[in-house]
C-alpha cells in the first residue's frame, strides 16, 4: 500500500458536482454511461439512472412533466456529452445556461414613511369611492388608524387637520375631508397606555401558565 496516498478523498479535492441535490454517486454512474460502448446497453443505463434521480429526489413529481425534466437533468450530469436513445430531445446547453431576465420592480418613494406604505394604497381606494356616509365613515376609521401611527412614532399630540391635510397631501388633492368631521381627542400617551396594557396582559397570562407548572 502507498503510504503517500491519501486515505480519504475529500471533496474538496474533487471537481464540483453539476446537480449536488443528486449526489456524487448519481455523478459517477452518468460518468460511466459515457464510456459503455454498446448503444442498447447504453440507452438501458440510462433509463436505470433516471429511474434511480427520481428516487433520490421525489419532490420533482410536484413539478409538470417531471419525466421530461429528470431526463433534462441526465443531460445537464453528463455535461451535454450523452448519446442515448432519450425519450425527449436533448436541452440545449445555452438556453439552460442564459441568466434568467429580470423582473421589472417598481421602487416608488414614499411619501410619508410614518404612516407605512399600504395607507397609500388605502388612501387611493377611499379617493375613488362615491360621495356618501360609507365613504365617509371609511374615511374616519382611516384618518383615526393614521393618527394612532402617528403617535406611535413621533409621540405627541396631533390635531384632526394634520392628520386631515396630511390624507389630502397623500390623495394629491382627490379627497376632501367634509366640513365638521373630528376625531376626537387622543394624545400619545393614550396609545402607549393602550400597548402597555396589552403588554401587561400577555404578562399575566405567561405568569399565570409558569405558576401552574411549578405546581
Amino acid at each position: 500500500m502507498d503510504e503517500n496516498k491519501p486515505r480519504f478523498e475529500y471533496n474538496t479535492g474533487r471537481r464540483a458536482l453539476k446537480l449536488p441535490e443528486y449526489g456524487r454517486n448519481v455523478q459517477k454512474m452518468v460518468d460511466y454511461l459515457k464510456t459503455i460502448e454498446d448503444r442498447e446497453k447504453r440507452n438501458e443505463q440510462a433509463k436505470a439512472v433516471v429511474k434511480v434521480m427520481e428516487l433520490l429526489n421525489p419532490q420533482v413529481h410536484l413539478q409538470d412533466d417531471y419525466e421530461h425534466k429528470l431526463w433534462d437533468h441526465l443531460y445537464i450530469i453528463a455535461d451535454f456529452e450523452l448519446d442515448v436513445d432519450s425519450p425527449y430531445p436533448m436541452p440545449e446547453k445555452e438556453t439552460l445556461d442564459a441568466a434568467p431576465e429580470r423582473i421589472p420592480i417598481e421602487k416608488k418613494q414614499m411619501k410619508a414613511s410614518h404612516y407605512g406604505r399600504n395607507i397609500e394604497t388605502v388612501i387611493n381606494y377611499v379617493a375613488d369611492m362615491e360621495e356618501g356616509e360609507t365613504k365617509d365613515y371609511v374615511l374616519r376609521n382611516l384618518a383615526s388608524f393614521m393618527r394612532m401611527q402617528y403617535l406611535t412614532w413621533n409621540k405627541d399630540t396631533v390635531s384632526d387637520e394634520t392628520i386631515f391635510a396630511d390624507i389630502q397631501k397623500l390623495s394629491d388633492g382627490r379627497i376632501v375631508v367634509p366640513e365638521g368631521m373630528e376625531l376626537g381627542k387622543v394624545q400619545a400617551l393614550d396609545v402607549n397606555r393602550q400597548n402597555n396594557s396589552q403588554g401587561g396582559k400577555n404578562r399575566n397570562r405567561r405568569n399565570k401558565k409558569n405558576h401552574k407548572k411549578q405546581q
